[in-house]
């Protein structure tokens, strides 16, 4: 299993390393760059806002999907016909929920307008990960790496041609961007259907009241999880432009534009934190299949945290350590302040990291009650901060809440996972990762002092990271080549 895991990780690892960093910094930040703060603040709001209730699409079906299909493989033609059916009704009832909450938090009309292409966009996703859910569970990790980048390559092509292709000769509009988004996610959607239909025995939608109560009984668990993570992953760029939301002298809508400089910090976050997401997309079923043969598991935990939190801490040094730089390459206005905001939010990618990893091993063993609880507790932590900074930080309140709440949530997901399956503190390797991290932030301090050019500097803290993580056998070569040339499990 350990095989498997590392082979389709190098994989799905080099699909995304091509597609989506210029996804996010060659059509994303050039959109941000072109429309502006204020413009791209009000998508970026909306976007979060379509993100927090999308569960209600879902339900937790993904997550107990993948491990039920993991576990028993027959199961997905009975499950396929019905749970499709099912899904079409969570999409209205998603639909009407979403839009109700709009009203009631004072939305206008033209973000209405954009809000409805928002929630089919979150509709077409949904369906998209449910049906990769099942080549997943079936083990086809090769075939959901592929599909894992199609989205986003869709969107490189057509946002592309309408940034550069001069087919158009108005001002790029967010609209735009929104729309090219619904073509790919709907190619996207139908490409998946067909595959997962090349793979079950039959299909017929089924609108089956029964099963569909069986099978939220069973799911609601991984939905009310799934919910308050993303409230209080998702909650801050909302809350900033509603706490926000008020015209300056100028005429600048101070709420979304806040938002928008949030959204320049964010989204180098959300860059790491989609390769951290397919760690745990690989190792859920591999978690859950492992946990139902009573295979040790401790070993692939340690390999796969060291393998995600490792790079994650070298990655965090160095763009902290040149945090002013780098909003400086990317960005045209608000570097400063995005700048800051980013060097609180990017520490949170190592919670971030450490979540995914036993975050899906509790997941995976069904751990939900402890997981909700733990959840709650992030989103009261995140409110009552961002409430109190917001009005006196603006942007750099929620960043705040978010490192706190993303720290918080880490430590106690470790710290169940240790008293669920009772593993050994491995004192040697805390200790060698201490060394290994204050070694890394003495080598960034030297970086900032002597290198002139903050390329080299950038790029030295990367190379001596990993060579130290070599020398420490932090991450070992030839061990990973072993287990590539002789784990059979």
């Amino acid at each position: 299993m350990k095989k498997k895991f590392v082979v389709n990780l190098a994989l799905l690892l080099f699909l995304n390393l091509l597609i989506k960093p210029f996804w996010i910094f060659g059509i994303d930040r050039t959109v941000q760059n072109l429309v502006g703060a204020q413009d791209y603040g009000f998508y970026f709001s909306l976007f979060n806002f379509s993100l927090i209730l999308n569960i209600l699409l879902d339900f937790g079906i993904t997550n107990y999907n993948n491990k039920n299909i993991a576990q028993n493989h027959k199961l997905i033609s009975k499950h396929l016909s019905n749970i499709i059916a099912l899904k079409f009704l969570l999409a209205g009832f998603y639909t009407i929920v979403t839009l109700a909450i709009a009203f009631i938090i004072g939305y206008n009309a033209k973000q209405f307008y954009l809000l409805f292409f928002l929630i089919f966009n979150q509709v077409l996703i949904s369906f998209t990960l449910y049906l990769r859910s099942n080549i997943s569970g079936l083990q086809f990790f090769k075939t959901d790496s592929l599909v894992s980048v199609l989205d986003r390559s869709l969107m490189i092509i057509i946002v592309s041609i309408l940034l550069w292709g001069k087919i158009i000769d108005k001002p790029f509009k967010i609209e735009w961007f929104v729309y090219s988004q619904t073509l790919a996610y709907l190619i996207t959607a139908i490409i998946t259907f067909f595959i997962v239909l090349s793979k079950s025995e039959f299909f017929k939608l089924r609108f089956d009241l029964k099963f569909f109560i069986i099978f939220l009984k069973q799911s609601y668990p991984y939905a009310l999880l799934i919910l308050l993570m993303a409230f209080y992953n998702r909650i801050d760029s909302v809350m900033i432009e509603r706490l926000l939301n008020k015209t300056s002298q100028t005429g600048i809508n101070i709420g979304e534009t806040q938002a928008g400089i949030y959204a320049q910090a964010y989204r180098i976050l959300d860059a790491f934190t989609m390769f951290a997401f397919l760690f745990a997309g690989l190792l859920l079923p591999m978690f859950a299949k492992m946990i139902k043969t009573k295979q040790n598991i401790e070993q692939l935990v340690q390999l796969s945290f060291l393998l995600l939190i490792i790079p994650a801490i070298i990655l965090v040094v160095a763009t902290v350590s040149y945090r002013f730089n780098i909003m400086e390459l990317l960005y045209h206005n608000h570097v400063n302040l995005s700048a800051n905001i980013f060097g609180l939010l990017i520490v949170g990618f190592i919670g971030i990291s450490t979540t995914y990893i036993f975050g899906t091993l509790l997941t995976a063993n069904g751990s939900m009650k402890q997981l909700n609880i733990m959840a709650f507790a992030g989103i009261v932590i995140n409110v009552i901060i961002n409430l109190i900074l917001i009005p006196r930080l603006f942007a750099l309140g929620s960043a705040i809440a978010s490192l706190s709440t993303q720290t918080f949530t880490a430590i106690v997901q470790v710290l169940i996972a240790v008293k669920i399956f009772k593993f050994k503190i491995n004192y040697k390797l805390l200790s060698t990762l201490l060394l290994f991290v204050s070694i890394l932030i003495f080598t960034a301090f030297l970086s900032t002092k002597y290198f002139n050019n903050w390329y080299y500097g950038f790029f030295a803290i990367i190379s001596l990271g990993f060579i130290f993580a070599f020398v420490l056998r932090l991450i070992n070569i030839k061990t990973l080549f072993n287990i590539i040339k002789y784990d059979n499990e």
